[in-house]
């Protein structure tokens, strides 16, 4: 016997985006590459039990979502992770914590940076 699991995560890990965002003139017409990390945490009994993609959160979708807003300009990263977090919690009703990071891949800052990145948690709160 095993005892319950009450959360677990659906983790999507190095998606690769090439896309627009920045605050410089440069950025919108050239792009940047772009990785993201997505986790969303969600009870997993369900589907642990049934085996069913219906008693879960479909990869496939996060990663839809993901992309599809990546794909939207905006100046700045906060904003486009903002934008996901919100879609996931509007189109998954299971998900109950998103986890996200966004990283630019050399960025026109006047140095020898590999990335730089962002981070935000959000819950549902109801």
């Amino acid at each position: 016997m095993y005892s319950p699991i009450k959360m677990g995560q659906i983790i999507l890990k190095n998606i690769r985006i090439h896309t627009n965002h920045g605050c410089l003139t440069e950025e919108e017409l050239i792009g940047s590459d772009y990785r993201v990390d997505l986790k969303v945490k969600l009870n997993l009994e369900k589907s642990i039990a049934s085996d069913e993609l219906a008693d879960t959160i479909n990869y496939v979708h996060l990663n839809r979502i993901v992309k599809e807003e990546m794909a939207i300009r905006s100046k700045l990263l906060e904003h486009v992770a903002g934008r996901i977090s919100d879609r996931i919690f509007k189109e998954l009703t299971d998900a109950k914590k998103v986890i996200i990071k966004i990283s630019k891949l050399n960025p026109p800052i006047g140095g020898d940076v590999e990335g730089v990145s962002i981070k935000i948690k959000r819950k549902r709160f109801c």
